[in-house]
This record gives C-alpha cells, sequence and structure tokens, in this order.
C-alpha cells in the first residue's frame, strides 16, 4: 500500500435489536461535526481485526465477541486518501458510551441517510442497509401471477429482504401490474423491490429501485434514479463493467458466474479468488451471483462480497 494511503479501521456495530452505533466527529477533526462509524487508524505492526478490537474498547468501551468483513473502501479527499476495512460488528459486551466525549446514537439502518457522513462512509451506509441475499424471481412461466405472489409471499415469510422482479415473458403492463402487486406485498414484510424497468416505471408502481442488466449498463451516462429516488443495481460480469457501475453512481452490483450453473454450462466461472480481485478495487457493495446458494454467504463475505444473488436457490429454498 502507498504510505500516501491512511489505513483506517471501522465498524457498523449492531445492537440485539437491529440498530447500528454511530459516533459524531469531534468539531476540530478532519471532517469535524459529520457523524462516522467508530474504528481509527492501524498502528504499526497491527492487523484490521486487532486495531478493530482495540479502537472499539478506546473510542465506545465495547469488547467484540462477533465480527466479519463487510466492505473495503478507497476514498480520495483534497487532503489525503484513506483504505476503509469494515467490519460487521454483531456480538459484543459492555454498553458503549462516548468515551472521547462524542455523541452517539443507534439508528435504525434504514434512517442513515438522514445523517451527514464523510463522502468515505456512503458505502458503508449501503452496506449496512443491505441484507445478505439478494433473490431474483425466476420467469413466471405456467405459474399463474396469483400463485407467484403467493410463493414470493412464502420467501418474504422465510427472511428475504431484498427483490429483483425478473418476468421476461410477460407483456409490459402485465409485468407492471404484478410489479405493483409484488411491492405492495414486499413493503408489507419490510422488504424492497427492485424492476428491470425504465426509472419512471419504478415511481409508477411504487417499487424501490432498478436492476439493469450488463447491456443496459453499457449504454447507460449516468444514474438512472436521482439521490433518494431509488436504490440503482447493475448486473456485471467484469471490471469493465464494475467500473462502469460504480462511475454511474450504482448502489450495489452483482458480479458472475462466480460458480458454474445449470444455465449457462458453456461459461467458465470466475471462482472466488478472481471474484475478489475484482471487487477489491471498487467501493461498493458487490454480491456473488451463478450457483450461489444460502451456504455459500459466509464464502461471500471471505472474499469481500456483500452477500449471494439467486434465483433457484433462493426461490425454492
Amino acid at each position: 500500500m502507498s504510505e500516501s494511503v491512511v489505513p483506517v479501521v471501522a465498524a457498523a456495530v449492531f445492537d440485539d435489536a437491529g440498530r447500528v452505533l454511530i459516533t459524531r466527529r469531534a468539531d476540530d477533526a478532519h471532517q469535524g461535526g459529520l457523524w462516522e462509524f467508530p474504528g481509527g487508524k492501524l498502528e504499526a505492526g497491527e492487523d484490521a481485526r486487532g486495531a478493530l478490537r482495540r479502537e472499539l474498547v478506546e473510542e465506545v468501551g465495547i469488547h467484540i465477541t462477533r465480527a466479519r468483513p463487510l466492505i473495503r473502501v478507497r476514498h480520495d479527499y483534497p487532503d489525503k486518501s484513506v483504505l476503509l476495512d469494515v467490519w460487521r460488528v454483531d456480538g459484543f459486551a459492555g454498553e458503549a458510551y462516548g468515551r472521547e466525549g462524542q455523541s452517539l446514537q443507534w439508528v435504525a439502518p434504514e434512517s442513515l441517510g438522514e445523517y451527514d457522513f464523510p463522502a468515505a462512509n456512503a458505502p458503508i451506509v449501503r452496506a449496512a442497509q443491505l441484507p445478505d441475499a439478494y433473490l431474483i424471481t425466476p420467469d413466471l412461466g405456467d405459474i399463474s401471477p396469483a400463485d407467484f405472489l403467493r410463493h414470493l409471499e412464502s420467501r418474504l415469510q422465510a427472511g428475504i429482504r431484498l427483490v429483483q422482479l425478473r418476468a421476461k415473458s410477460l407483456g409490459e403492463s402485465e409485468y407492471l401490474q404484478l410489479a405493483r402487486e409484488a411491492a405492495e406485498l414486499c413493503h408489507r414484510y419490510g422488504a424492497r423491490l427492485l424492476l428491470n424497468a425504465d426509472a419512471a416505471q419504478v415511481a409508477a408502481v411504487g417499487a424501490d429501485g432498478v436492476h439493469l442488466s450488463s447491456s443496459a449498463l453499457r449504454k447507460c451516462a449516468g444514474r438512472p434514479l436521482e439521490a433518494g429516488a431509488g436504490l440503482v443495481a447493475a448486473s456485471c460480469h467484469d471490471v469493465e463493467e464494475l467500473a462502469q457501475a460504480e462511475a454511474i453512481g450504482a448502489d450495489f452490483a452483482l458480479l458472475s458466474p462466480v460458480a458454474a450453473t445449470a444455465s449457462h454450462p458453456d461459461i467458465e466461472p470466475l471462482g472466488w479468488e478472481c471474484f475478489s480481485e475484482r471487487v477489491e478495487p471498487v467501493s461498493f457493495p458487490v454480491y456473488a451471483l451463478g450457483g450461489m446458494g444460502p451456504d455459500d454467504i459466509e464464502m461471500a463475505w471471505a472474499h469481500g462480497g456483500q452477500g449471494v444473488a439467486a434465483i433457484r436457490a433462493l426461490w425454492k429454498a
């Protein structure tokens, strides 16, 4: 790592109620007055986990009992560059308080957008808000829309909280009607629905964002939804598409195929090491797609992924 890049560890600490801990930077500090995720610089000879343990004790008085990698973010400020190694902490001992006199808050993840963070923290906010599984629905085939929605509800009852509605065989009006009903159903369970559709259609049916195919991504000159108007996701297969997704301000991406798939047996899978290498340079959450299932989530975490995306394994689970 270049000496000009400051290595930093940070933590998205979650309590038993699912709230995340944020702290307010001192007014005279770099990016002073803004909210952030607790953490700090690595000291000489420290690894990330050791530095995180030390920082959380020093800053907020808690001891980590369970943590795993969340996201790595490189950000260039006018005066310096930082590489944030961010962990998700789901277990800790002690009661958090501002040991350095700083204010702190426990915040619902969906409310993080109401707080002002340094620019480098934006991808951390998104990673903290996204689940570890992204369901892509199969085409309806011979299934009626009513049966499709009933099965979707069973997946929501099982804990799915992020869904892409993909129904290529439907005409536009049929797709939008299904999308309207699916959005209402997802919202009933606190889940979000993304559409393979135009931005105007996303708003019209009350969905939560747009998912761009790789071909749509390559043609995209800018973010298709304004900030705050919904999520933007993209399907990617190589470094160029990941770079394009980052350039248009996508909130997250899928990278595939990580493993061999029955639907595309002629395509050489990336494998986990290649997945990790391609995810490392980008500073937004990336899901692993292709031959993935719930059992692969921890492997995705270990290789820099947000989690897994899947059709069959999540639809039929």
